[in-house]
């Protein structure tokens, strides 16, 4: 059997998703934990590890881009510039996602890690979300319920002049303002990373900021690269068109949709994509580490109100998640790294979201005690 350019894309991502997961659980890399840590206890070491990983991927994406290495424009997956600025998508998206992380006790990218770490009530997590991310991807949901009202409120930036939602096209058109505002703005991240005393002593923090930055810098070299390109051309000759070969890098929530449509028709594995290759390699490095550090345990519910809140939370991340275009690595690593208007506004909307909740959890249970 030849081992094709897509073979060969998908067995690098796979590779470095491993990576990915044996490094969030050996760091207890987790966005949801990052806001627990600061709204509950003042406590932003996991929130800085979370803005490094958006600095590291930005000044990769930059730094490309500069060197002419690949070439990420408006068509990617999720379309991250698109100018149609759908900023009731984002913010409702990302609260609902915000929210739902929080009851499920995880995000997209620490359900896998948990997963792989034994926890069966993330295992659940899953499949109830990626159902809902499947009925949003791949059925009429999606237009039946959101699309009539989302629609009337997107903005065509276009119509302004401007041909995209980057942020660096306040400064201008093509390439050296892009560079220039992701290289500042990357740089401004960092900084503010590193400008906590108790941060810059934590090797597990940073190790993971730098990791997961630069796995999603690595996902765009391999789709937005010249192994891109020749990944695309061959996909244009090929029988069968594999499933979105587009240039893309590291999300979570559509992957889990498109993992149900593969395994509707499991002998299709031209449905094997990106994403679900992703997916797949968080677990597999997240339960090699729990397997050699012996932290391998299997964790059920504790009772029907907690199977409730995680039921509930997974289903506002399947919905939200790819309502938002994406996860809090998809939007706001992945999709920040490229500049977008949206990805930010996700990335604000999440974090507002699980904040709020929490803040009313600990209303709840002070009213209960």
């Amino acid at each position: 059997m030849e081992f094709t350019i897509h073979n060969q894309v998908l067995t690098a991502v796979f590779v470095v998703a491993i990576v990915m997961g044996a490094v969030a659980n050996k760091t207890n890399f987790c966005t949801m934990g990052a806001v627990s840590d600061w709204v509950n206890m003042g406590d932003t070491g996991r929130l800085r590890a979370w803005l490094l990983a958006m600095a590291v991927a930005m000044l990769g994406v930059a730094a490309m881009a500069g060197m002419g290495l690949a070439s990420i424009g408006n068509s990617t997956f999720p379309p991250y510039r698109t100018p149609n600025f759908a900023w009731l998508r984002y913010l409702l998206g990302g609260l609902m996602f915000g929210i739902g992380m929080t009851l499920a006790s995880g995000c997209g990218n620490k359900t896998l890690v948990r997963i792989g770490g034994g926890n069966l009530k993330s295992l659940v997590v899953l499949a109830i979300a990626s159902v809902c991310a499947y009925l949003m991807l791949w059925t009429d949901f999606y237009a039946q319920v959101f699309n009539s009202w989302i629609a009337a409120t997107t903005v065509d930036l276009g119509k302004s002049g401007m041909q995209s939602q980057a942020v660096s096209e306040f400064f201008g058109a093509g390439m050296t303002p892009q560079v220039a505002t992701g290289v500042v703005l990357g740089l401004v991240l960092a900084g503010i990373a590193f400008a906590s005393k108790e941060f810059r002593g934590s090797f597990d923090n940073i190790l993971a900021g730098v990791i997961i930055g630069l796995a999603v810098v690595i996902g765009w070299y391999l789709t937005a690269g010249p192994s891109g390109t020749t990944w695309k051309e061959w996909a244009e000759m090929a029988d069968t068109v594999p499933s979105r070969v587009e240039v893309q890098s590291f999300t979570f929530i559509s992957p889990m949709g498109d993992s149900v449509r593969y395994l509707m028709s499991p002998a299709d594995f031209a449905n094997i994509n990106f994403g679900i290759t992703a997916l797949l390699g968080v677990i597999v490095g997240s339960f090699l580490y729990a397997l050699l550090s012996g932290n391998f345990r299997f964790e059920w519910f504790v009772s029907g109100g907690d199977f409730l809140n995680h039921a509930i939370g997974a289903v506002l991340m399947g919905i939200g998640g790819v309502l938002s275009m994406g996860c809090t690595v998809g939007q706001a690593i992945t999709g920040v790294s490229t500049l977008a208007m949206g990805s930010f506004l996700t990335f604000f909307a999440i974090v507002a979201g699980a904040a709020a909740t929490m803040k009313f959890q600990y209303w709840r249970m002070m009213r209960e005690a």
